[in-house]
């Protein structure tokens, strides 16, 4: 019964671990408010079900109640960033992250962004053809009378 209740706190750990690292990823690659608002709800998630998991293997809803203040606390959240990401819309038209490095403090340097290099077009060579059907290939007398592969 043990190894079982101990398996099961595994699997929630590592679903949380994944929730969590994955919303770190995409809140520390991507400069779009939004996604970068719902990477940081779903490290939230990756919280509380590692919360819910601890509980659940201590029989003890401690857990369970600090999960269900941090829902409360995205709901608040959610109503929060959704009405100051309609403001940053409306004055700028772009919720790109980078646009809005005049909000920085004044000792800090503009972000500069940098174009990538071009990519080379792909040069290949000429494209291998087949044999027409009904034409048999020229080979070398060679290999069909001495079969070196067989």
């Amino acid at each position: 019964m043990i190894e079982h209740e101990l398996n099961l706190l595994t699997n929630f750990l590592v679903v949380g671990a994944l929730l969590f690292g994955i919303g770190l990823i995409g809140f520390l690659t991507r400069r779009n408010m939004i996604i970068m608002f719902l990477s940081a709800e779903m490290m939230l998630q990756g919280v509380s079900v590692s919360l819910v998991a601890w509980g659940r293997y201590f029989n003890d809803l401690d857990g369970q109640i600090l999960v269900i203040f941090i829902i409360a606390v995205a709901a608040c959240e959610a109503a929060l960033a959704l009405a100051l990401i309609l403001m940053l819309f409306q004055r700028r038209g772009n919720l790109d992250i980078a646009l809005w490095h005049d909000l920085r403090e004044s000792n800090l340097p503009p972000y500069v962004d940098h174009e990538l290099p071009e990519i080379p077009p792909y040069q290949s060579g000429p494209w291998p053809t087949l044999t027409p059907a009904g034409r048999r290939p020229d080979l070398p007398q060679q290999e069909t009378d001495y079969r070196s592969h067989v």
